[in-house]
């Protein structure tokens, strides 16, 4: 990896983990667990949004609930596996 590359690299710590989802969604729920765990793990904060109070994101999304973006890129959506999280946010 090129030094131009590894100073621009952020640490997990430095990231930010996004659950897009509605409330009542068994799988949002799912996905909330496990970015729990990976987030207090790696140091990388969240946060969640609800795709039925963003007319952007239910648009964007409301068929893939629930969607994982990391540093506002989407990461996955439906299920989340931990591994990958983990690896996304350089842990």
């Amino acid at each position: 990896m090129s030094p131009v590359l590894r100073r621009t690299k952020k640490k997990a710590g430095e990231r930010v983990v996004t659950l897009v989802g509605k409330p009542g969604c068994h799988l949002c729920d799912d996905a909330r667990a496990v970015i729990e765990e990976v987030c207090a793990e790696t140091g990388a904060s969240w946060e969640e949004k609800d795709i039925t109070q963003d007319e952007a994101l239910h648009r964007a999304y409301w068929e893939q609930i629930p969607v994982v973006l990391v540093d506002g890129e989407q990461h996955t959506f439906w299920r989340v596996d931990a591994g990958r999280l983990r690896r996304a946010l350089g842990a």
